[in-house]
């Protein structure tokens, strides 16, 4: 009889993209265009999302994307697996571009959506917002630690990598309610932790 410590191990599905993303990149930056092709079929619309609820505007979102897709190219070979996902690195490329526009316009983003959680996100994301002057690294890396690992995943992954609700529950294998619950949860201890370090 075979033992559960005996049985092939799998990785998760997030694993294995995230190692076909970090192969890619890595293809990349050995100057393969095919690889920066693949890499843009597979990541563009989640980094468009990002961008568009950052800029609010179709088109400088567009030329946000090509902007940050040039970056990847230039910037393939300083992409290091250990110190983070992958698609961690190529939102904030995406999102530090998405920002640098709006700096030069001297425009404020409007908040994407109704939802507070999400309008949380939206004004930290923004380096001119009064809630985000008070973030630093290591408060933030210090708060984040505070979190269940369950939250503080979610929390990251939404941020980071632009997954919606919908895109957690898969991953995570539980109904979307759920997961806006760990969001809400998280967010809510998130900045209260924050405030307490302002």
């Amino acid at each position: 009889m075979l033992r559960v410590e005996d049985r092939p191990q799998r990785d998760p599905p997030g694993d294995r993209e995230a190692a076909a993303l970090a192969e890619l990149i890595a293809r990349v930056a050995a100057g393969r265009q095919d690889a920066l092709r693949a890499l843009y079929d597979r990541t563009a619309p989640k980094l468009f999302g990002l961008i568009l609820r950052i800029v609010r505007d179709r088109g400088a979102a567009e030329d946000v994307l090509q902007d940050s897709y040039l970056r990847v190219w230039q910037n393939a070979a300083g992409y290091d697996p250990a110190a983070g996902r992958p698609m961690a690195w190529l939102a904030a490329i995406a999102r530090h571009r998405a920002i640098d526009l709006v700096r030069r316009k001297g425009e404020v983003p409007m908040p994407a959506s109704d939802d507070e959680e999400e309008d949380w996100l939206q004004r930290v994301a923004d380096p001119r917002d009064r809630e985000a002057e008070f973030l630093s690294r290591d408060a933030l890396l210090t708060c984040l630690e505070r979190l269940e690992p369950v939250q503080r995943d979610c929390v990251v992954r939404a941020y980071c990598e632009g997954l919606s609700r919908e895109e957690l529950a898969s991953s995570y294998d539980r109904p979307v309610n759920t997961v806006k619950t760990w969001l809400h949860r998280g967010l809510a201890l998130l900045r209260g932790c924050l405030d307490e370090a302002a």
